[in-house]
């Protein structure tokens, strides 16, 4: 069975700054994603998938040919034109419609079995292995990794999180996107997004947008982006996220979502700030020997016969 993995790049990096999806912060300049990159092939997917806006693709194509040569990696587009037939998008829309909208729009680019990742972030090897053993599995129902909330914060400032609902025999119940989550004095607190204050606990489930679906989502996701237009209307900032659909469709009892252990190592660059600090535990795991100091080179050497 091959398996896909679609990593979402499409991304404005407003908080950051700069294209955050390319910032060099491994030890021989790799981006988060090559990690990611790195950790899929190894546990046994066979094709990657970047989604990216138009403007960056000849960045992103660059950087690809300069980290991993002549294997490939597909690229499609995101595009704000992409909505349903009779759909328009609205006056002055500017921004991407989110994470949900960019997995639609790899959907022309996949079959079968595919995982789905933040270009940002990293997930920790362990992650991979979960996905792809659960996929391969056949079972019919999709997948999110759980990372432990307290270990998702930045130091830096707030930051958006789905929190999951988890039931007893490990099936995701609902899951609530929550902004602006800091430790502050009282505690962990955050606020949904229409404005109400959520107090959390460091060991709450976390999604950090590591999924893994079956081609049964697509249709799924196809009619809940036109309900989200229909509802949003004219909002220029409305977000059509992966995390707000799969709590939906759980919560309706229209899709499963199997949480699944493995997400024991998380980082990320939310803020320019977080890059030091992430670039320091990369540096530790090369020195432990959990990676290569040069991705590219160590994946080539361990497929030699």
């Amino acid at each position: 069975m091959a398996l896909t993995l679609v990593i979402l790049a499409a991304g404005l990096s407003t908080r950051y700054g700069r294209l955050k999806q390319l910032e060099p912060v491994g030890p021989s300049g790799e981006a988060l994603l090559d990690y990611g990159v790195f950790d899929a092939w190894r546990a046994g997917f066979e094709r990657v998938v970047l989604v990216v806006r138009p403007e960056i693709e000849q960045m992103v194509r660059g950087h690809c040919a300069r980290r991993w040569g002549d294997r490939r990696i597909d690229l499609v587009y995101q595009e704000l034109s992409q909505v349903p037939a009779g759909a328009a998008v609205p006056e002055g829309r500017t921004k991407p419609w989110g994470t949900a909208h960019a997995a639609l729009a790899a959907e022309r680019a996949v079959a079968g079995p595919v995982a789905v990742a933040n270009a940002d972030d990293f997930y920790g090897a362990a992650a991979y292995q979960a996905l792809a053993a659960h996929l391969r599995a056949g079972s019919d129902a999709h997948a999110l990794v759980g990372y432990r909330l307290a270990d998702t914060l930045s130091p830096h400032g707030g930051v958006s999180r789905g929190v999951c609902e988890v039931r007893a025999d490990g099936m995701l119940r609902g899951l609530v996107e929550v902004l602006d989550i800091q430790d502050r004095p009282g505690g962990l607190t955050g606020r949904t997004v229409n404005g109400a204050a959520v107090r959390l606990t460091p060991d709450d489930v976390t999604s950090m947008n590591l999924w893994g679906f079956t081609p049964a989502i697509f249709p799924l996701l196809h009619e809940a982006f036109a309900g989200f237009l229909e509802r949003t209307g004219g909002d220029l900032r409305a977000e059509f996220l992966l995390s707000a659909v799969a709590g939906d469709l759980a919560a309706a009892g229209r899709g499963r979502f199997q949480v699944l252990a493995g997400g024991d190592t998380w980082m990320g660059v939310t803020f320019p700030d977080d890059r030091d600090a992430v670039a320091t535990r990369l540096r530790a795991l090369v020195a432990a020997g959990q990676y290569p100091a040069a991705l590219s080179a160590g994946l080539a050497q361990a497929e030699q016969p």
